[in-house]
């Protein structure tokens, strides 16, 4: 890997080595981030002097839990975290692989084809309401992911009829998760592993493998 003397890029490197030319590739993904964030906000404006660790290596960390996946599916997928680093990692070397994104935002789908293209990231981009799309979700899929979205009862809502022991959900949340969890578990009963963030500390990837809706409940909508 080249290292270009950041904490974020050694916060890479901790997270998921990578060669020469992955890093290239994820160092082109920032490029363009900080070039669209001038007209379109991708990440929080307070995070972009950071975006190695606070989002590249954050999203890193979803491949390390799930080396073997190989078909994702991302949603809200704003920025391309953590998506299209997924995609360029899973595809590293060569390998087979490919991450669908879905976001309803159009000038946001514009720049994740556009970081697609430029980076070689076996990505497609879906637009449309996340609701819409997953509603007749086809697409063979290793693992659903979603990070800085929604909370985790809407995120059940839009992902629970997808979700099942051999396709978990993967998603990214931060230190105020255990209130996200009292809330959901009011109207959903899950199959959960909680994993410590590498990243950020009292973050977590919430993993899970069921999500059953209860007798009577209801899903908040946002």
């Amino acid at each position: 890997m080249r290292r270009d003397g950041s904490p974020g890029a050694a916060a890479l490197e901790a997270v998921c080595p990578v060669s020469r030319e992955t890093y290239d590739r994820l160092a082109a993904l920032v490029g363009l981030v900080v070039k669209w964030q001038k007209a379109e906000n991708l990440v929080s404006p307070g995070t972009l002097d950071e975006i190695w660790s606070r989002h590249v290596a954050d999203s890193a960390q979803l491949v390390r839990l799930f080396p073997q996946a190989r078909t994702w599916l991302d949603l809200g997928s704003g920025g391309g975290f953590p998506g299209l680093v997924v995609a360029i990692l899973i595809s590293a070397d060569g390998a087979d692989g490919k991450v669908h994104l879905v976001e309803s935002n159009v000038r946001k789908c514009a720049f994740l084809r556009t970081a697609a293209r430029a980076t070689g990231a076996p990505a497609e981009v879906h637009q449309g309401r996340i609701e819409t799309v997953l509603a007749s979700w086809a697409e063979p899929t290793d693992v659903i992911t979603a990070r800085a979205l929604a909370p985790l009862d809407q995120l059940l809502g839009f992902t629970a009829h997808l979700i099942a022991p051999d396709r978990p959900a993967a998603f990214l949340k931060g230190v105020d998760y255990r209130a996200e969890l009292d809330k959901a578990s009011q109207t959903w009963a899950l199959d959960l592993v909680i994993h410590d963030s590498l990243i950020g500390e009292g973050s977590v990837i919430l993993e899970i493998h069921r999500a059953v809706r209860k007798a009577g409940a209801r899903t908040s909508r946002p």
